[in-house]
């Protein structure tokens, strides 16, 4: 319930006075339809909005334009990504979250460094990704000096 309400209020944020008519129809008649409880949800979603810097605010409209132009499989595809991002538990989600705003801090080459390094997992068969995967984990587990110490004997290995 919570997401329709955010998406009403994007929408009619993001619609502002340029909205296309079918647009703000649709988004008055999801309005008549939500209970009190989803009306005041939206509400605190449109002052939380109106409290974020202009700037803030603008790149949330660009997203919301972006996402409309996008074919209607598209916007599917995107909307049943959200859900099931919203279905995991609060720590795994909080997780996931911090990593994109770290990626957004990436240089430029680092950024393409990391998409190159999922393209070649993707494409691994399901055992090879498996074995990468155990293989991350591990790392994850050393220690700072341990891992210093794998770099080590990294470098000095042969290729």
């Amino acid at each position: 319930m919570m997401r329709l309400a955010l998406i009403v209020a994007i929408a009619i944020i993001a619609g502002g006075a340029r909205a296309e008519e079918h647009d703000l129809s649709a988004a008055r008649e999801q309005w008549a339809q939500m209970s009190e409880e989803q009306r005041t949800q939206v509400r605190e979603a449109y002052r939380a909005f109106r409290a974020l810097p202009a700037a803030e605010q603008e790149r949330i409209r660009e997203r919301y334009r972006r996402f409309k132009s996008l074919p209607t499989g598209e916007q599917q595809r995107i909307r049943e990504q959200f859900r099931t991002f919203r279905r995991l538990p609060a720590a795994e989600r909080q997780s996931l979250l911090d990593g994109f705003r770290r990626y957004r801090q990436f240089s430029p080459e680092r950024k393409a460094e990391l998409r190159t390094t999922y393209q070649r997992l993707v494409q691994q068969s399901p055992d090879e990704r498996r074995r990468f995967l155990d293989k991350l984990q591990q790392w994850r587990r050393l220690s700072p000096e341990q891992r210093e110490r794998v770099r080590e004997r990294l470098k000095h290995r042969r290729p």
